[in-house]
This record gives C-alpha cells, structure tokens and sequence, in this order.
C-alpha cells in the first residue's frame, strides 16, 4: 500500500531521475508532497471543435483527428517538428521545437488523436505548438474517470521539467497513477466538529476533487475546504504562540496618568487630538494598564499623527517611573523624531536623548551613563540602541518605527532590555490590508488611525507622459515662483542600478539647466550617508529648491514646504510605493501636487495602477487595491517582514472571508481547549506539528 511519507521515486512513472527533477524544480519528495501540488487552472474539454471554426484568436481549442504526415523542416537550434493533423473539416499543423524524437517514437500517422492547445496562425496556416495529445481511447478513458466531464487539471512546470517531458501533461497521468493507488479514504486532517461547523467536505473528496473535479460544483467545494484548512492552521499557531507568550510574559502596570502627561495634554499639545488618535490612546493605556505586556501594531497614513500619539503614550511610561525608546530604521529619520519631539515638549522637564551610530566618544558614554541612572527619559536611536552595551536604569515601553524595516528578531532583541519585557508598539506608515495585517502580523493587536489631522488639503495627482515635459516643468516652476520646494524622483532598482544612476544624474544635469537659477540637492542610496545627509538637511532647511533623488526619500526628512512631487518612471514603482512617496508632500497647508510620470505606451495593469493613484488619496484603500494586483509576497515590505511564508492554495488577497472563518475557528479551539487536553483536537496539535517540519517558514510567523 502506498504511503503519503513514501519517496516519490518509488511511484510507477517517476524513477531515480525524474524525482530528483522534482525535487530540484517543484521541492516534491514524498509522494504526499506530489498531492499537495495542486493545479493552477483547469480546462473543461467537453467540446471538440472543428478544425474549419477555429482562428488564430481562440485562446485554447480541443480538436479530434488523424495525423496525415510529420516531417522535420530546419537545421540545428531551427529544426522542428511539423505534423499535419485533419479531421474532414480542415487541416491544423502540430510543430514541436523540443522533444522531437520522444513524439516520433510515441506518436503515429493515420491514427485518431484528441488534440489540445493554443492556435496561432504563422505562414497563412493555423498551427499549435507544443499540443498536449492523447489517443481518442485514452481520452475517453479519462472522461470516465472523471466522472464524465472533462474538467481537467493544468500545472505549473518550468522550462527544465518541460524539456524532459515532465509538461502539464506528465504530471497529470503520475497524479492520476498515484489516485488509483489510493484505494482506500484520505485520513481526515481537521476534527469532525469544525468540518461539520464551518460546511466543509471531507479531506478525502477535497484532495481528489482539487485534482479530478466530479463537478464544478465540487472543485468550489474543495478549494474552500483545502484554503480554509490552510489558513486555519496558520492561525492556529499564531493564536497559540500569542496565549503562550501571554501566559509566560507579564507586563509591566501603569497605572497611573500624572504630571507629564497632564502638563503635556494641557499646555503643549499643537492641536486638537482627532477622534482616530483618541481612540487609539485609550486602547494604548488600556493595554499598559492590564498587565500582560502589550504588542499593538499602530497603522496610520502618512501625517496621520501617530508620532504625536506615540509621544504621549511614552509619556504614560515617564508618568509610571519608566524610560521609553523610539527605534527608527535611518539615521535621518531618527534624528527627525528627536527634533519633533523635543519641539513638542518644548520646556517640559523630560529629558530626550538620541543614539545612532554617528553619536561617538564623550557624548555617546555620557547617554549610556544616563541611560543606566535613569536621567534619560526617552531615548530615540537606530539599531544602535538595541546593541548589547545600551542599558536602561527601568525600559517600560519600546517603540518601533516602520516594523517592514526590521526582523522579528531585532524587535525581540527589545524584550531583553528589561528583567520584565517592556510594552512594545510597532508602527507603520505602510498601509496594511486587513487581511494581509491578520496573517503578517497576526500576533499583534492593530489599531488604525484612519483620519488625517483637520486643514490638511488632499494632494492632487496627475498623470502626465515624459513627451509633455514642458507641461511638467512649467508647474514645477509655477510652485518654485511662490516659494515651494519639489522633489524630483527616479527609480532605482537593484537589477540595473546602472544604468538608473545613469539616468537619475543625466536628469539632474537637465534639471540644473532647465531650473537655473535655483539650487539643486541630489541624493541616492551610492552616497556616503554623511553626503546624502548633509544634502537632505540643506533641502530641508530651504538652502536648495529640488532634490533630485532616488526612493531614499521615500521614509525621510519633513519638509512642509515642499508641494511637489514628481515621480519619473512611476510605471517602475508599486501603488504602496507611490502612495509612500506622494506622502513626502502635502505636509503644510498649502494645495500639493503628484505628478506621475510615464511613457505613452504602458501595460492595462500599469494604467489600472496609474489610475488608482490618481482617485484616490486613501492609504488603506490602495494597499488593498496593491494586494489585488500583486499579490501578497511582492507587497512593498512585506518580504523583508520576515514573515514570507508558504500558502499553497490560500490566497489572502481574495480569501478575506475564510481567513476570517479561520481565525474565528482557532480562536474557538484555544478558548474550549486552553490545555490543550481535549481528545478530540489531537488530530490538531499532531497536523501542527507535522507542518513545522514543513518547508513553512512557521518560527517567523510566531
């Protein structure tokens, strides 16, 4: 009897060779791997057409016939296989230009042939390249085997398995080899009280329906088992690692609201707090006040004010007899929040300090000294602050700012600052999808602020084309006549940095000649930082009108009088990006402009994407959008999140409502079961640990 564990090698078909190609190019092993490799789209073959109907605009066609003649036509890397294939009505041609001995050996003329494929028409004559073909008594065979239809599963391949034969075609005749073998029930993977409860069908008719559908009624029915299941477990460990890390950690109490929150809120605040940032505080010292040490992931847009409401939570710290640390990813963008917040404060008896790895000698012993007595108050700093000789007299809370820039194990390395770990708040000016936020960051509390402060304008973007340049330059120059500043960006992508840097200095030359008379700042990420931010500090304080630069802006200095930003190469760029960009802007109160520049000729995604970017000003409702698009492991930060994991069906961009089911389902398993004990959730706690051993990358999500 075959075995889900068992080396896929020994399955009929495959062999020594053939299981190192999948090994190598598909990570299959075993052969419960190999039934886990699910199709990527599936085929209803039940029609055949006639050859005389078909034209070269048909995506993918099914054809019956009889191979009158194959000749070889071309010499070396030309050579091909033309085979002529009739079935009354007309003539198609069959061209391999790989393969050619295999289809020689296996194939005959004059016998009947169940032909599939794209046509295309070359020479005046349609023609399939590469078909996928079987004998007519085969294809029968396999309509009953699917239960009459010809619903048939497609896989992906690589051009390395294709070139041995192991197309789509292949693979499906292993998975139909290893179904037949499989005489008896798949073990169910979920307890029966969550099938029953969430309307699931069995494991067993999900996996041989995603493979072999009976119906399409079935494979909706199996892929929403399967991608519930999926997604189920992952929230199963998050969840669980969450109870764990609660019952083993406690968290410092503060219970007390005192002098420097009270004198901040009533003599310093610059404005009044919207309802998004009031409601986010109350969450903050709800968590800080429970005693379990609180993890929240604080999202806000650009200029939303979550600096203002990290403040006056470390100030609740300051309040309890606790020091509070604000962790930036850049120096610059440190060095910025120092100045925001000691501008904020203003004379207020609480001392902040800043530590980077510029901060040398004298000064940098003295913080440390002050940091261990406790005449630090609140301390800002890059990665330097959690290097193993930076110490605190008492850390009670720690702030991280832009988590994507950082690994889950800097954010831990936090914990280790005090005997009892401190509070955390991550934040992000990252819009995340709700969904996205539920599985990236699912051991994390989020709170949202989902309004901008009052009397800030909306930016107005506009699209324009790089062959309206004079268009382009006449508004920047516009803004530059009443005092504005703009930034100018260019793409730099790491594949052709290059010829990027090429064009970002060839557009400043163009830039000093078309702007002359103004000052001009450059800035990329191939500058020594003491240059870049010599730069960036002259732009911010007025000495230069544009800065030309690449995406090292894109988290940067504040310039409120800057209120244009246009974007060369925007096609280049992801809507998160854009949208973190367009950000840089719009910080004053004056109107503020993007301007998305492309060539006129641009993918339809492209221009979906352009055209989402200039309807809307939303964060939230871009990041969604973005998601859609591409996908979630190509999101801006998601992949150095450290949280890329592995889903093989699940798609969070479009499973919203399962995730949901799933989330809803762990949680209920963990309330009824905390121990753990419950006989009938061993069937779960033994799945999740045989998916630890997977190629699932679950340390990084807990």
């Amino acid at each position: 009897m075959i075995q889900l564990g068992q080396d896929i090698k020994f399955l009929q078909g495959v062999g020594p060779s053939r299981a190192s190609l999948l090994d190598k190019e598909l990570g299959i092993k075993t052969v419960g791997d190999m039934l886990t490799y699910y199709p990527f789209k599936y085929v209803d073959k039940t029609r055949i057409y006639n050859i005389s109907d078909i034209d070269g605009s048909m995506p993918y066609v099914q054809i019956k016939g009889e191979i009158l003649s194959a000749d070889t036509v071309g010499e070396g890397r030309g050579r091909r296989l033309v085979a002529r294939l009739s079935d009354g009505t007309g003539v198609v041609e069959l061209v391999w230009f790989q393969g050619i001995k295999f289809v020689m050996k296996n194939y005959s003329l004059h016998t009947q042939y169940i032909v599939f494929g794209k046509p295309t028409v070359f020479g005046g004559r349609i023609n399939i390249a590469h078909p996928e073909i079987e004998k007519a008594d085969d294809g029968r065979q396999m309509a009953d085997s699917n239960g009459g239809m010809r619903f048939v599963p497609s896989y992906n391949t690589t051009e390395k398995m294709k070139r041995s034969n192991l197309n789509s075609n292949a693979i499906r005749k292993l998975m139909q080899t290893m179904f037949a073998m499989f005489d008896h029930p798949f073990p169910e993977t979920l307890p029966s009280y969550l099938v029953e409860k969430n309307h699931l069908i069995s494991y067993d008719d999900a996996i041989r329906n995603i493979h072999f559908p009976k119906s399409p009624d079935m494979l909706r029915k199996a892929q929403a088992r399967l991608k519930f299941e999926e997604l189920f477990y992952v929230q199963l460990n998050i969840q669980r690692y969450v109870r764990d890390r609660n019952r083993k950690y406690r968290g410092i109490i503060f219970p007390r609201i005192g002098d420097a929150f009270n004198g901040f809120y009533h003599n310093h605040l610059p404005f009044e707090l919207t309802n998004a940032q009031k409601r986010v505080l109350k969450e903050i010292r709800k968590d800080m006040g429970s005693g379990r040490q609180m993890n929240r992931l604080l999202q806000g847009d650009v200029g939303s004010g979550k600096t203002l409401v990290a403040l006056m939570s470390m100030l609740i710290a300051v309040d309890n007899g606790c020091q509070a640390c604000m962790m930036a990813p850049t120096e610059i963008l440190a060095e910025q929040h120092l100045q925001t917040l000691r501008a904020f404060l203003g004379d207020m008896p609480v001392r902040v300090e800043l530590l980077t790895g510029s901060v040398k000698g004298k000064k940098r012993e003295k913080i440390l000294h002050d940091l261990l007595t406790g005449d630090v108050h609140i301390l800002v700093g890059t990665h330097a602050v959690i290097e193993d000789n930076v110490a605190f007299c008492r850390l009670g809370l720690a702030i991280i700012d832009e988590q994507h820039r950082f690994g889950v194990a800097q954010r831990a390395k936090m914990w280790q600052k005090n005997a009892v770990p401190p509070h955390v708040l991550v934040m992000t000016a990252t819009p995340i999808p709700r969904t996205l936020a539920m599985t990236l960051y699912g051991d994390l509390d989020v709170s949202v602020i989902d309004e901008l402060p009052p009397g800030r304008k909306p930016i107005e973007t506009l699209h324009m084309f790089d062959s309206h340049r004079a268009h382009i330059y006449k508004k920047v120059r516009q803004e530059m006549e009443q005092g504005r500043q703009v930034y100018i960006v260019y793409p730099l992508i790491q594949e052709s940095e290059k010829i990027d840097l090429k064009n970002l200095e060839e557009g400043y030359v163009n830039v000093c000649k078309e702007f002359e008379g103004y000052s001009v700042s450059k800035v990329h990420g191939k500058m020594k930082p003491a240059e870049k931010d010599a730069e960036m500090q002259r732009f911010a304080k007025g000495e230069t009108q544009i800065l030309v630069a690449t995406t090292v802006i894109e988290v940067g200095v504040n310039v409120p009088n800057a209120s244009v930003m246009v974007i060369e190469n925007a096609e280049r760029f992801g809507l998160s990006q854009l949208h973190q960009l367009r950000g840089r802007v719009g910080r004053g109160a004056d109107q503020s402009y993007c301007i998305l520049v492309t060539k006129y000729e641009i993918s339809t995604d492209t221009r979906k994407r352009i055209q989402i970017m200039v309807d809307s000003t939303d964060g939230f409702e871009i990041a969604e959008q973005d998601l859609k698009l591409r996908g979630p492991g190509d999101l801006e930060g998601t992949q150095q999140s450290g949280m890329a994991f592995d889903l093989k069906i699940a798609n969070i961009a479009t499973d919203g409502i399962l995730l949901q089911m799933a989330k809803d389902a762990a949680q209920l398993v963990l309330d009824n079961d905390p121990d753990e004990r419950n006989p009938q959730n061993d069937i779960l706690w033994r799945r999740l640990q045989e998916l630890r051993k997977t190629n699932i990358n679950w340390g990084s999500i807990s």
